[in-house]
C-alpha cells in the first residue's frame, strides 16, 4: 500500500492519539510497533518528497539563470534595433532624404510632437506653478520588535513565531 506523506502522518497522530487515551484497550507493544513502523513510512516520504522539492529548486534556479541570459539577449537587440534607427535617421537627414518607399514599407522622417524644455525654473510665471505637500509615515518596525521582545504592549502589533522546513 503506497500511502500519501499525508496520509502517512495523519495516521501517525492517530497512532499517538491511543498513547495519550487513557481508556484505550491497545496494549502499548503494539502502539510502539505500530508507530515504529508509520515513522519509517514517513520518514522514506518525506526524503523522496524533500528530493523532488530539491528537483523543483534546481529546475527553478536553471530557468532563472535562462531568463537573465535572455533579458541580458533581449537588451541588446533592443540597443542595436535603437542604434540602427538613429544611423538610418541620420543616413537620410544628411542626404536630404525625407522618404524611400520599398514594397515591404515606407520609411519617412517625420516631425513630433511638440515636446515642452523648461530652461528656467524661476522665470516662469507664479500662475502656472503649483505646491503640494505629501507627508509618509512610516514605522520604524525594529524599534516596535525590540519593544515587544522586552515585554512592552504595543496596540495593532505582535511577535509571531513560525516555522519553516530546513533541508541542509
Amino acid at each position: 500500500m503506497n500511502l500519501s506523506l499525508y496520509q502517512l502522518s495523519h495516521n501517525y497522530v492517530q497512532a499517538l492519539d491511543f498513547l495519550t487515551d487513557p481508556e484505550a484497550d491497545v496494549p502499548l507493544t503494539v502502539i510502539n510497533d505500530t508507530l515504529e513502523g508509520l515513522a519509517g513510512g514517513l520518514e522514506d516520504k518525506a526524503i523522496n518528497v524533500a528530493k523532488c522539492l530539491r528537483n523543483l529548486e534546481s529546475t527553478a534556479e536553471a530557468i532563472k539563470a535562462a531568463e537573465a541570459a535572455m533579458a541580458k539577449r533581449r537588451k541588446a537587440l533592443e540597443n542595436r534595433t535603437g542604434w540602427l534607427k538613429g544611423y538610418l535617421k541620420a543616413s537620410m537627414e544628411n542626404t536630404g532624404i525625407s522618404q524611400i518607399d520599398c514594397p515591404y514599407f515606407r520609411l519617412s522622417i517625420a516631425k513630433n510632437p511638440a515636446s515642452l524644455e523648461i530652461t528656467d525654473e524661476q522665470a516662469i510665471p507664479q500662475q502656472y506653478k503649483h505646491s503640494e505637500t505629501i507627508t509618509v509615515v512610516q514605522i520604524d518596525k525594529a524599534a516596535v520588535k525590540a519593544a515587544l521582545a522586552q515585554g512592552k504592549a504595543i496596540p495593532g502589533a505582535r511577535l509571531r513565531q513560525g516555522t519553516r522546513l530546513s533541508i541542509r
